[in-house]
């Protein structure tokens, strides 16, 4: 038995949905604290499947971790006991490979097993491993781990071939500690980065050019432990987003950043959406009929983010007109689309771009969530349709959303997990 959404549509939902500590920035910070022994606190975090998986990972290379509260963490590192991340626990999520970095900066070794996580392509490490061994790491590959060495990290010039968010994760956290200078150029922008690099620089790392496509990071010897509050996850503040719309704004989101949503909201904007900010909470001041379809391209940071891609397709369908999204990133994502098409959505594919025709509503139906943002487009299909629908393999959507159903329920939506048979 596992467990999915049985979903009954078409209720209105009204209400305030708060957005949790992001996921994306929560990861990384939380296995930088494999770099330096000393006690961390770290607040915010979201309380997921990702995180607790992490917290296995972390504690079997000798970590202490405390959960102080739902959101708040105690990190002890008092050195690490073992430098074997194993495929058992790293194989659940593709961040658990970011542990190298830090462990290469703590011990100049590590052993990785290589990552798994959500089904939507190929996502290679090389990029990773190139940097590494840009700073003078000799790197192995046998019987499906890395094997990383080096007597020292030496900072030098690293030139992405793609603005990888994790590449750029993990070799910055491992130059912090290198000898010398090192360049990171066509460094990922994202926020999540960010804040992982404000905290680091918190830590007494150097590093320059926070929040551009050129990281300067000058190593030093010690880094010194801290207490750090993670952002707010724009993704979940996007979805959210997209449910007040769906919903003729009567659903508000608290916790919105809004410069990390500056080309979702402009998108947002051409579709017809109107909207107000006050502090950090939007209210949508339009109505779902005044919608229409536009053209989105997926972009590395700051452009229109992969993980909304499927979100706004759902907008998409209700929509007047036709959309199209043009899928940049990733080669597999669009595998929740036939499921959207089981719902009544009239979506074509064709490479990596989708054309979708805009309808009056979903229809109810099982679906199957085929990863963690395909199964917050279908859970928001099932809102608005008629009639009962069951969501799928939400395995995946507890990796990336923090109690969602119970936040739903909150402001009226029923929705309840149930067991269901494999």
């Amino acid at each position: 038995m596992v467990e999915a959404f049985r979903v009954i549509g078409g209720r209105e939902i009204d209400g305030i949905l708060e957005v949790e500590g992001s996921k994306n920035a929560a990861l990384p910070i939380m296995i930088a604290t494999l770099i330096e022994t000393g006690t961390y606190v770290l607040k915010n975090v979201p309380n997921l499947m990702d995180i607790r998986t992490l917290v296995k990972l972390l504690e079997s290379l000798g970590l202490e971790i405390e959960r102080l509260d739902l959101n708040t963490y105690k990190i002890v590192n008092k050195g690490l006991t073992n430098l074997v991340a194993g495929y058992e626990l790293v194989k659940k999520m593709r961040a658990s490979f970011l542990v190298m970095g830090p462990m290469l900066a703590h011990c100049k070794k590590a052993k990785v097993s290589l990552p798994g996580g959500c089904a939507i392509g190929a996502r290679p490490v090389d990029l990773h491993l190139k940097g590494f061994e840009a700073l003078g790491t000799k790197i192995t590959i046998d019987h499906g781990y890395v094997e990383a060495q080096t007597d020292e990290l030496i900072g030098g010039k690293i030139i992405l071939d793609f603005p990888s968010v994790g590449a750029t994760e993990n070799i910055v956290m491992a130059a912090v500690k290198a000898k010398g200078i090192t360049i990171l150029e066509n460094a990922a922008r994202e926020p999540e980065i960010i804040d992982l690099c404000n905290f680091l620089n918190k830590m007494g790392a150097k590093i320059d050019g926070i929040g551009t496509g050129t990281l300067k990071i000058e190593g030093v010897e010690k880094l010194y432990p801290c207490e750090h509050t993670i952002i707010a996850d724009r993704i979940v503040a996007g979805t959210f987003i997209i449910a007040a719309v769906i919903f003729d704004g009567k659903v508000r989101v608290k916790g919105v950043i809004k410069e990390h949503l500056e080309a979702f909201l402009l998108k947002l904007q051409e579709m017809g959406v109107r909207y107000k900010i006050e502090g950090d909470t939007l209210a949508v001041l339009s109505k779902l009929s005044d919608i229409r379809g536009v053209k989105v391209t997926t972009m590395p940071y700051p452009g229109f983010p992969t993980d909304l891609q499927s979100p706004i397709m759902t907008l998409m369908c209700l929509a007047k007109g036709s959309s199209e999204i043009k899928e940049t990133i990733f080669e597999n994502r669009f595998m929740h689309v036939p499921e959207l098409n089981r719902m009544g959505a009239k979506i074509d594919i064709n490479g990596n771009i989708a054309t979708i025709k805009g309808i009056e509503n979903f229809s109810s139906a099982e679906v199957m969530a085929s990863d963690l943002r395909a199964g917050a487009s279908l859970i928001l299909a099932a809102l608005k349709a008629e009639g009962e629908s069951v969501v799928n393999r939400i395995y995946h959507v507890d990796r990336g959303y923090e109690n969602l159903s119970l936040k739903l329920k909150s402001i009226g939506a029923n929705i309840e997990r149930i067991k269901v048979d494999i």
